[in-house]
């Protein structure tokens, strides 16, 4: 079984064009929602500082690397009750053998990859409490289909990877999909352009619309290698949704299948 295709994104477009996709949405009814995913953290960091900054009061979910997550963080967001932590893997380790990375290649034992995921569950839920929800975000967005059968048993409630994926995840288990990276990261890491930014949503807000979709558009950054370029986007598409009675931004909870 077979995910939703990538949708043909415009080369470039520009802030006016997003306003009038989201007019569009007005028009229909119906309100585009939006969520916002930021990876490997594991500390409170000066960047760490200006990401939550930017953000202001949108409803963000840090992806905290479990190995190296420090009490630090945990206390930096203690009053931060707009951010959720998801889990991030286990170490943020490579174990393929070859090809692409991933922490969680086919030829990894099963047993192996659930101890991992088990620990990685307690240590996030013993330093963040309520905060860390039930949603595995792999790194490198890889994570073998052959292991998807463990995430009921241990508790993982959603899947977060990068859309589009080749295959669903088992009943019982949501799909929390990201897509739009901001980070061009074969052109130094830096900012992927507000055309090419605005084509990507604007390209994802059309097909939703035009299929009448209610899945939430996830938009990802990287804290850690997050320029100015990024905030200032970042900065910009925060008022535009603040301002649009169409759009809004989903905490990752309300990603959750319902229990």
């Amino acid at each position: 079984m077979t995910y939703l295709p990538r949708v043909a994104a415009a080369t470039a477009a520009e802030w006016p064009d997003l306003g009038a996709e989201l007019d569009r949405w007005e028009e229909a009814g119906r309100i585009a929602p939006l969520w916002w995913r930021d990876d490997d953290a594991v500390a409170a960091t000066p960047r760490l500082d200006r990401l939550l900054a930017v953000a202001g009061g949108a409803p963000l979910a840090l992806a905290v690397i479990p190995a190296q997550a420090e009490s630090g963080l945990a206390d930096r967001l203690a009053d931060e009750g707009r951010v959720a932590v998801l889990q991030h893997g286990w170490s943020h380790a490579n174990h393929a053998i070859q090809g692409k990375k991933s922490e969680y290649p086919a030829e990894r034992p099963a047993a192996e990859i659930a101890v991992e995921l088990a620990e990685g569950r307690a240590r996030l839920a013993a330093l963040f409490g309520a905060r860390a929800l039930p949603v595995l975000v792999p790194p490198w967005n890889r994570f073998a289909d052959r292991f998807a059968s463990l995430l009921p048993g241990l508790g993982i409630a959603a899947l977060s990877q990068m859309a589009p994926r080749k295959s669903l995840p088992p009943a019982g288990i949501a799909v929390a999909d990201v897509h739009l990276d901001l980070t061009a990261w074969r052109e130094g890491r830096g900012f992927v352009g507000t055309g090419a930014a605005l084509g990507r949503l604007i390209a994802e807000l059309r097909a939703r619309r035009g299929r009448g979709e209610r899945t939430a558009i996830g938009v990802l950054t990287h804290h850690l290698v997050m320029d100015a370029a990024t905030e200032d986007f970042l900065a910009r598409l925060g008022e535009t949704v603040a301002a649009h009675p169409a759009a809004r931004w989903l905490p990752a909870s309300d990603l959750l299948p319902p229990r």
